[in-house]
């Protein structure tokens, strides 16, 4: 019985990646400590204690997902499917929670933390789109209309279904970009992207001017292109954030120092989410910010690495999905923290906190 026990615990970890796995717990444990500084103004290690679970969950589930076989798993997709749909549906039920005018949370009363549920569903979709895009290449190939409309009808299915009940633009955007990077390594015809492009932007032109955007998602593009237009309002994070970081200089004003990081709630907003970034820079200057920037490059290049090797396409396909969720929430993220991206509320990998993110 010890000798099997044993056996197991050697094969799990002859399975790891433990670059890998090194990389993402030298991330999370530096967003870690940059939480607690951005936390520490409230008093209490509460987020703190909540994140460091789990970064330690997030370990455990990871040396038990090595075991898995993702062919295997694959091969039940309408479960996986399945699941993502109803996990989407809970957030209509009474366990959904509205935060900033997104219902994008699962709570239950007395449990200390809550759910994200789009980022669970992440995973479940890049498995089922990695199968999809392996039978369709199979069996009708990636170039016709056919094959586009089918697989654009799950990602319309799920970002639609998802938006519709959360409005969560920046969550549906990861999904729409993950697809798109997926279905461009598979070998979609690349004219069916600028026929997507073109039609999104004429989309989103005559929405803008049938005025069927939301006023606040219009101010956060145009305070993008003219940072005075609303410095109080809809420029506020992002102004507040830009100060941070270019306050922090090459070496930062020192941890747990930053003026704005340790100020009160009329500060830095966000500032252990969307603008973790931001503390960084301010309290570990822009040598910190590098380091970050390279954790996360190293990661990412990793997992494309992993990729390359990959013995089969729907591996290969799985490893895209996940690269390209991590290079767009990083870019975009810290292009909100640079005030060159709208504010859409996406947070950094293994970075911010998180606990769905995170696990």
């Amino acid at each position: 019985m010890l000798k099997r026990i044993k056996d197991s615990i050697l094969d799990i970890l002859r399975q790891a990646d433990w670059l890998l796995l090194c990389l993402c717990c030298g991330a999370a444990l530096f967003g870690l400590v940059m939480i607690a500084s951005a936390t520490n103004f409230l008093g209490s290690w509460k987020m703190v204690i909540v994140q460091a679970c789990a970064i330690v969950l997030g370990v455990g589930i990871y040396f038990l997902m090595s075991q898995i076989d993702l062919t295997e798993a694959s091969k039940r997709w309408k479960w996986l499917l399945g699941f993502g749909i109803v996990l989407f549906l809970l957030l209509k039920t009474p366990l959904g929670i509205e935060n900033n005018g997104n219902r994008a949370w699962l709570g239950i009363r007395g449990f200390p933390a809550n759910i994200q549920p789009a980022e669970i569903v992440k995973l479940t979709f890049i498995l089922v789109l990695s199968k999809q895009l392996v039978w369709v290449k199979e069996h009708w190939g990636l170039r016709s209309l056919r094959s586009v409309a089918f697989l654009g009808g799950h990602l319309l299915l799920m970002v639609g279904l998802y938006y519709a009940i959360s409005s969560d633009m920046g969550s549906a955007l990861v999904y729409a970009f993950v697809f798109a990077a997926m279905a461009f390594v598979a070998g979609v015809a690349a004219r069916w992207f600028v026929i997507a492009l073109l039609g999104g932007g004429a989309a989103f032109y005559l929405l803008w001017e049938l005025d069927k955007i939301p006023d606040y998602m219009k101010e956060r593009f145009m305070v993008v292109f003219d940072h005075s237009l609303d410095p109080l309002g809809a420029g506020w994070q992002q102004t507040r954030g830009l100060l941070a970081l270019g306050s922090g200089g090459l070496f930062g004003q020192g941890y747990m120092q930053g003026t704005q990081t340790q100020a009160g709630e009329g500060s830095l907003p966000a500032r252990h989410t969307d603008f973790i970034f931001c503390v960084c820079g301010e309290e570990l200057g822009m040598i910190g910010c590098l380091v970050v920037i390279a954790l996360l490059a190293a990661i990412i290049i990793r997992v494309l690495l992993v990729a390359r090797r990959a013995e089969t396409p729907f591996h290969c396909y799985v490893c895209v999905g996940v690269a390209a969720m991590l290079i767009f929430q990083t870019v975009v993220n810290i292009g909100m923290c640079l005030f060159v991206m709208p504010v859409i509320g996406l947070t950094l990998p293994f970075f911010s906190y998180g606990g769905s993110s995170l696990l």
